[in-house]
C-alpha cells in the first residue's frame, strides 16, 4: 500500500500523484483526507515539503520524482531506460509549466495574500497568457504530433499524459476565456484530454467526491481579472 501526504483541501501537485494511482487502481491511502490523518516525521531523507509518498521504508518527494518512482511500477512507463527519461524529461517541463501558473496569482512570494500582489499579478498573468502558455501548448501540441500516436509517448498512454490532461482542466477553470480562445489551435492537446477523462477507473474518480474541486487556495485559482490578454494595468 502507498501513502499519500498532502493537503487535504486541495488538488495542488498532489493531483498529479493522484491521478496515476486512481488511473492504475493502486491500493492507497490519502493520508491526510483520512480521520486522524497528519503529517509524518522522518529521520532520514526529510521531505522539503508535500507532496511525499511512502513506499514501504522508503519516503519520496517532489512530484516529478515521486511519478518517475511510480511509472513503472503501475505500468504508466515506458519498459527502456530512454523512453523513461524522456517520460520525465516531459514531466519536469510540466513542472515549470505548472510553477508558471502559480506565479500569475503570486509573483512576488507565497507569503502574501493575493490582494496584496495584485497589481503585479495582473502584470505577470498578461505576460503569461500572450506569451508564455501558447509556447508550452505548442511544445506539448508538437510532442503528440511527433509521437506516432494518440499520447505523449506514442501509442500507450503514460503517466505525462495524465499531468498533461490536469494542466488542460486546471487552465480552463484558471483562465476560462483565454482557453476557449487558443485550444482551438491545440486539437491534439484537446482530444488527449478527452481520452484521458473516459478512461473507466479515471472517469469514476473525476465524478466521485475524491476528485477536490478546483478553488481559491490552489494553484490553479480563477481571478477575472487576469483572464485576459494584454491586461497590463497599473490599476489596483
Amino acid at each position: 500500500m502507498y501513502r499519500l501526504f498532502y493537503w487535504p483541501e486541495i488538488q495542488g501537485r498532489g493531483e498529479f500523484i493522484r491521478l496515476a494511482l486512481e488511473y492504475a487502481g493502486a491500493d492507497y491511502v490519502d493520508v491526510l483526507r483520512t480521520r486522524n490523518g497528519k503529517f509524518i516525521a522522518t529521520k532520514k531523507f526529510t521531505p522539503f515539503a508535500p507532496p511525499y509518498l511512502v513506499a514501504g521504508k522508503e519516503v519520496i518527494a517532489q512530484t516529478a520524482n515521486i511519478l518517475q518512482y511510480l511509472g513503472p511500477r503501475l505500468r504508466l512507463a515506458p519498459r527502456r531506460e530512454a523512453g523513461r527519461r524522456w517520460a520525465n524529461q516531459l514531466q519536469l517541463t510540466i513542472a515549470d509549466w505548472l510553477a508558471e501558473v502559480h506565479d500569475t496569482h503570486h509573483p512576488i512570494g507565497p507569503g502574501l495574500y493575493y490582494e496584496q500582489q495584485r497589481r503585479e499579478a495582473r502584470r505577470r498573468a498578461a505576460d503569461f497568457l500572450a506569451t508564455r502558455l501558447p509556447k508550452y501548448l505548442d511544445y506539448f501540441e508538437g510532442v503528440l504530433r511527433r509521437s506516432g500516436g494518440p499520447w505523449l509517448l506514442g501509442k500507450t498512454l503514460a503517466y505525462p499524459d495524465l499531468s498533461l490532461f490536469q494542466m488542460v482542466a486546471g487552465l480552463r477553470f484558471a483562465f476560462p476565456k483565454t482557453m476557449t480562445r487558443l485550444e482551438k489551435h491545440y486539437p491534439r492537446t484537446g482530444l488527449l484530454h478527452k481520452r484521458v477523462a473516459a478512461q473507466p477507473r479515471l472517469a469514476r474518480y473525476l465524478g466521485s467526491q475524491r476528485r477536490i474541486s478546483f478553488n481559491q487556495q490552489g494553484i490553479f485559482r480563477h481571478y477575472p481579472e487576469l483572464d485576459r490578454i494584454g491586461n497590463n494595468s497599473e490599476k489596483t
